[in-house]
């Protein structure tokens, strides 16, 4: 397994940086307060003006770190499960369902990378100095166990998103493969990856909403279900609620997922001398 934990490795850190500046947009139209939806150019241009662009990488430490983290588990975690369960590449269910079992365990990492990076990114009133700033305030306010506020949605959210996001992968990337050839086929990794990061996010995206709701008030103190959330957003915002930012979301997934498996494929390449599954990345 430790090819596929530095391809996750190399994933992790580039995805991370390419795709930061958009999650920042989307998390701001998530957690707007305001009836009417702001587009993903306009929100983008407000945060240039007002806050200025060293802005767009505010809070990108905790998730560069726990991304790193969570990518090199998660893809080695899937490669395991993937044998386990004897999935094969292409359109098979049980693809699908490693990663779906991969949510549990990728969510103990992902619930607290989320909640700090959503506090740092709604801050706008400047209350911490940084992650660290933002680690101390909270748990002297509510306690370690604030950390994981919304883990439960945040798992169902990672299970959902996962499973999609493995099963189109696989599908899309053989079903390319067997169209392509030569150097046509070193297209259709970042082609799969891309489009299997889109489908995955606009499948997850409600929940995204409601983890965004739990994880980005002020007030972590006081209990607060993901439920009531759900119906918050669709008393003040109607179903379209449930999908604010999803358009930075979905520029965002393409680019990232695309670099990502991208990163993944020739890290495993690379590592096992040029030979994977018919696979040609030679320049």
């Amino acid at each position: 397994m430790t090819e596929e934990a530095l391809g996750g490795l190399a994933a992790g850190i580039l995805g991370t940086l390419i795709g930061f500046p958009l999650d920042l947009i989307k998390t701001r139209m998530q957690t707007s307060q305001q009836h009417h939806r702001s587009g993903i150019l306009s929100t983008g241009r407000s945060i240039l003006q007002t806050e200025g662009i060293l802005k767009m990488y505010k809070g990108v430490i905790p998730p560069l770190i726990s991304l790193t983290i969570l990518n090199t588990f998660t893809f080695t975690a899937y490669s395991y499960f993937q044998e386990r369960y004897q999935a094969q590449r292409g359109w098979d269910w049980r693809n699908g369902w490693a990663g779906a079992t991969c949510g549990p365990f990728s969510a103990t990492v992902s619930t607290v990378e989320n909640l700090l990076k959503t506090q740092l990114q709604v801050d706008t009133a400047h209350r911490f100095r940084g992650t660290r700033d933002c680690v101390m305030q909270l748990t002297r306010q509510h306690g370690v166990g604030v950390i994981y506020s919304g883990h439960g949605i945040n798992t169902l959210r990672e299970m959902t998103f996962l499973q999609t996001y493995f099963f189109v992968y696989e599908g899309l990337r053989q079903e390319l493969m067997s169209r392509a050839s030569g150097d046509t086929s070193t297209w259709a990794i970042p082609v799969a990856g891309g489009f299997s990061g889109a489908i995955a996010w606009t499948v997850s995206f409600p929940l995204d909403c409601v983890r965004a709701g739990v994880q980005g008030r002020s007030d972590l103190g006081k209990p607060l279900r993901a439920m009531d959330v759900f119906r918050d957003l669709i008393r003040r915002k109607g179903v379209r609620g449930l999908f604010s930012g999803v358009s930075p979301s979905i520029a965002r997934a393409f680019l990232v997922s695309s670099s990502r498996f991208s990163a993944y494929e020739m890290v495993l390449w690379m590592l096992r001398g040029g030979r994977d599954a018919g696979l040609d990345l030679t320049l």
